[in-house]
């Protein structure tokens, strides 16, 4: 009982230190809205400032302290001003990636100075014995654990009850109503990012007396204190402290008590964070932008000629190459691979994954013990080692069904940590007798001596081939219907699933390839030599890796050879000693500031620039060959994305009169809708029926609850009860894809197109219905068959046929309201639900969409909800009229009949004059 409470006090010092760090983390997050990753790096930072003033250069202990603390708040606002502000209008990757970015730089520049070996620092903090209880515990804790009170009460204190608390708490609310009260964020954003930074360097400070001072120590204290942050909410100080503490006295009991177990008490910290992010199930409210963009893609389209060449030119570089230089080939062509991974689930599907080295430290265990333990040759090894970690990334999969954004970065960099302390720091599971990691010996391939250690160039050669096979594989991907289906996740969740794709699928498929993908680079990585070696698989590493991928292009494929290169141990480090000797000891350094720089100067990365040479290369080439070859050339270079898919030709585009009539859909029926917000109900027993050829009107005031009822009736909100049915079947607890696939499609007030695609590839991702195995025929050939008649009926209905190529992005406003209602068409649906489709347009422009919904109906045989304020439109296109106030159905009926109803002109129809309201 002693040890239980001695251990209790014991981890209430270490989570009062969490709870400290934390608040620097919240601090930030309230200030800037960034989730600062870059925050044990600062703090180690200003815990190695202060140690080296008080032990290199006798500057007493406490003035020290203060200018540690002081070059973090430095170190703080100068990542706000110099990376975090010029970021503000990137996506929310580049942001984190920005923080990231300093992450990199910091640690390696501490890694250059000082290497990565534990100081033992001796504690300034009164460090006598004292009883509690009958425990007996060190009296530093106690003042640990006091100061962490006190803080947290001034901190609670200092943003409820002063203007800058007030102030903070307006920003983060709303930047604009605060700017016109007088706030500057950017002042807010920066006073912020310095206190937040300050509170990391003191717990940097006080915390290595009790883990030691070393670099990765520090850094990896972030996992602990993003846990108490989440705990908190992000927001809460008190609640954060509370959340240190108990992390902290689990962890203390573990190791006392749970020391059977390896990685037990450093796994708490991510236990903690699946359960807050899995049991909220939504992301942190990050501060965005309206112009905020997602990085660029490529097409994913191979040029088979150039692709010879450099795959010819490789080996016989490889075959005239050195040992050290096929090592460096090897490494490149590998860490290679880990980005190509990256592209996958990030730059494809946009899941920010931290998990990169944990899978393939995977792959390379289940293929080293293939190989140890049952003696598998190194082909079925390395086949194991790819399937095998397939699994396992389906179950770092498994949050992003409820998370996204930050969120899962930080619940992926969890996951790996703990995979790599419970698994590959297991001397039981991660070695073998007389080895220091799993000895695998010497391979070969197909009867082939290919021994990383006898032959690097062959090994190498070996490496080559296998990266541009997986590199084809996921060309493959960007080309087809699943990297579509990828893509349209990416950009939007919500409207990828009302043209029925199925995101969970979607993300689940890209985690497995990008899972497979980094066990292929480790398999490679830990079969070069005779042992594979764990510590190549440091989870932290991913970071690096996720850096890396942004500077060659996230979506590009062209990127990770070259982002590869500003790595050390690679091709670019071996040129660099060759023109200046010791230059690959920087490439870490040098490869975080290029990351700023390329965040700042150009998010898209290398990939990006590469691609518009190549273009204006082709362009410039088959023009030399003739206006047909050079029409060609220029339709190619400026689609947004490349297709195997052709368009019909011209003849079916003009001539599709037959093909717009089908037979009629099946009807919804809808009886007593009600939707729930809290205590407030947005809709009140609403019924209604819409059969087909039949278009119905929803009109109402403001906050009747329209677009509430379209979210209900097509799947998107669950505080719904009710009836949802179409034609016999029930739908009402079917989620949003399935009803989409049955027939309900809809429109988006917001519009929701896919802003990275082009007009051509949006229809697709609507009308695609690939197949169960069209996920695994898409890795060697992409889907090709032209667009169905009913979609080349709606493109040329609504006049986009000479605008298939271009991004959405270049579409006039009038054109965008067109498309996102021919997305919605070409589901081929029953029904067509409309919210406010003729927002923003002109009374011409609304005169010809009220003909193009009619003729929906009465030509396609479609049943039509139509959400409108333009009274006059739905009077004069629909059948019937639901009426809407505070939630509850006042009037149903022909236009005419609602044109009387004295309850309609009461509630909606008051403020109309009587040539208005009149027929």
């Amino acid at each position: 009982m002693d040890d239980i409470l001695r251990f209790a006090l014991l981890g209430l010092g270490l989570g009062a230190l969490y709870a400290l760090t934390a608040h620097g983390i919240v601090l930030v997050y309230r200030g800037s809205g960034v989730l600062n990753f870059a925050h044990g790096a600062i703090g180690m930072a200003g815990a190695y400032v202060q140690w080296e003033l008080a032990v290199n250069h006798g500057v007493p202990y406490w003035p020290a302290v203060a200018c540690g603390v002081l070059g973090s708040t430095v170190l703080g606002v100068l990542t706000h001003l110099l990376v975090i502000r010029p970021l503000r209008r990137a996506s929310s990757l580049a942001r984190l990636v920005g923080t990231l970015a300093v992450f990199i730089v910091l640690t390696a520049v501490a890694v250059k100075r000082y290497g990565d070996s534990v100081q033992l620092v001796p504690a300034k903090l009164p460090s006598g014995l004292v009883e509690i209880a009958g425990a007996t515990v060190s009296e530093d804790r106690i003042w640990l654990l006091g100061i962490a009170v006190v803080v947290t009460a001034a901190l609670h204190a200092l943003y409820k009850r002063t203007l800058f608390g007030l102030g903070t708490t307006a920003v983060a609310e709303n930047q604009g109503a605060a700017a016109s009260l007088g706030w500057s964020a950017d002042l807010i954003a920066a006073a912020n990012w310095g206190l937040g930074s300050a509170l990391a360097g003191l717990t940097g400070i006080l915390i290595v007396p009790v883990i030691g001072l070393s670099v990765t120590g520090l850094t990896t204290l972030l996992l602990s204190a993003l846990a108490a942050a989440l705990v908190g909410r992000f927001s809460s100080f008190p609640v954060t402290l509370a959340g240190g503490l108990v992390i902290g006295v689990v962890q203390s009991e573990l190791t006392r008590f749970g020391s059977d177990v390896t990685g037990l008490a450093a796994s708490v910290p991510f236990l903690v964070i699946a359960l807050m992010l899995v049991a909220r199930g939504r992301a942190l409210p990050l501060r965005g932008t309206f112009l905020e963009r997602l990085p660029a893609l490529g097409t994913g389209r191979v040029r088979p000629v150039p692709l010879a060449l450099a795959v010819v030119t490789g080996l016989l570089l490889i075959g005239l190459s050195s040992p050290l230089w096929a090592d460096a080939i090897t490494n490149t062509l590998v860490l290679s691979l880990i980005i190509l991974s990256i592209i996958v689930v990030t730059g494809y599907a946009g899941q920010v994954s931290l998990a990169a080295y944990a899978l393939a430290g995977t792959g390379a265990f289940i293929a080293g013990h293939a190989a140890a333990d049952w003696g598998w040759p190194f082909e079925l090894a390395l086949l194991a080692g790819v399937l095998g970690t397939v699994p396992i990334g389906l179950l770092f999969a498994l949050p992003a069904v409820r998370t996204r954004g930050v969120n899962l970065a930080i619940i992926t960099l969890g996951l790996g940590t703990t995979l790599e302390t419970m698994v590959f720091q297991n001397t039981d599971l991660s070695t073998t007798p007389g080895s220091d990691g799993i000895a695998v010996g010497k391979q070969s391939l197909f009867g082939i001596d290919i021994s990383g250690v006898d032959h690097p160039q062959r090994y190498a050669a070996v490496v080559l081939v296998m990266f541009v096979a997986a590199t084809l594989v996921v060309a493959n991907v960007r080309r087809s219907r699943t990297g579509r289906r990828l893509i349209a996740v990416r950009a939007n969740e919500r409207a990828a699933a009302a043209l029925g794709i199925d995101v969970r699928a979607a993300k689940l498929y890209a985690f497995g390839l990008s899972a497979a993908i980094a066990a292929l680079a480790g398999v490679l990585t830990g079969f070069r030599s005779t042992s594979v070696v764990f510590a190549d698989f440091a989870s932290f590493e991913s970071i690096t890796a996720l850096g890396l991928a942004v500077i060659g292009g996230v979506g590009f494929l062209v990127g990770p050879l070259f982002a590869a290169t500003f790595a050390a141990g690679t091709v670019g480090a071996r040129f660099g000693d060759l023109v200046l000797p010791g230059l690959s000891e920087w490439m870490p350094l040098i490869g975080g500031i290029i990351l700023v720089l390329t965040l700042v100067g150009n998010q898209d990365g290398i990939g990006r620039e590469l691609g518009k040479q190549a273009s204006a290369a082709e362009r410039r080439l088959l023009s030399k060959r003739g206006p047909k070859h050079a029409g060609v050339a220029q339709g190619s270079a400026e689609a947004a994305t490349d297709r195997d898919e052709p368009v019909a030709p011209d003849e079916h585009h003009a001539a599709p009169s037959q093909t717009a009539h089908r037979t009629p859909g099946l009807p919804l029926h809808v009886r007593d809708l009600t939707v729930r917000y809290g205590g407030v109900v947005a809709v009140d027993g609403l019924s209604f029926d819409i059969e087909p050829g039949r278009v119905v009107g929803l009109i109402g005031p403001n906050g009747a609850g329209k677009t509430s009822a379209i979210d209900a009736v097509t799947g998107f909100t669950r505080a719904a009860s009710g009836s949802v049915r179409l034609g016999d079947r029930d739908v009402t607890r079917v989620p949003v894809h399935r009803r989409a696939g049955a027939g309900l499609s809809r429109s988006f007030q917001s519009l929701e197109l896919f802003e990275d695609m082009s007009v051509l590839d949006n229809l697709y991702a609507a009308c695609d219905r690939p197949g169960p195995w069209a996920y695994l025929k898409d890795l060697v050939r992409p889907g090709s068959r032209p667009l169905p008649a009913h979609v080349l009926v709606a493109i040329r209905e609504f006049g986009l046929e000479s605008a298939l190529d271009r991004p959405v992005g270049d579409l006039s406003y009038g054109e965008r309201r067109l498309l996102a209602i021919a997305r919605a068409v070409a589901t081929s649906p029953s029904v067509l639900l409309l919210d406010e489709p003729a927002a923003g347009l002109s009374d011409d422009e609304s005169r010809e969409l009220a003909h193009l919904v009619r003729r929906l109906a009465e030509d396609w045989g479609m049943g039509v909800l139509l959400v409108e304020h333009d009274v006059d439109m739905v009077m004069s296109v629909c059948d019937e009229v639901v009426v809407l106030d505070f939630g509850r159905r006042i009037c149903v009926g022909t236009p005419e009949e609602v044109r009387g109803d004295p309850a309609v002109r009461a509630a909606y129809l008051g403020d109309l004059s009587p040539e208005e309201v009149a027929p």
